[in-house]
């Protein structure tokens, strides 16, 4: 196997890894807001507010490792 093919493949792992990771993070998160809002339903805001915040930032961290991936691919 060639050094861009080693290259490609190595982008396509790292690139399903981090999709992989993000989503399992984000939907531990929902998980666990909609059942802190079940048992308090007069904190949904609170807890809306910063589940939203905290996805964004999985979702950042998740978007990073992929445009690494893809940089790394077609360099």
């Amino acid at each position: 196997m060639t050094d861009v093919a080693m290259a490609f493949l190595a982008a396509g792992i790292g690139a399903a890894g981090s999709t992989i990771g993000g989503a399992l993070g984000i939907g531990k998160l929902a998980s666990a807001a909609m059942e802190s809002i079940a048992r308090q339903p007069e904190a949904a805001g609170d807890i809306r507010g910063l589940m939203i915040l905290t996805a964004a930032m999985i979702e950042g961290v998740a978007l990073f490792a992929l445009v690494i991936c893809f940089l790394l691919a077609i360099k």
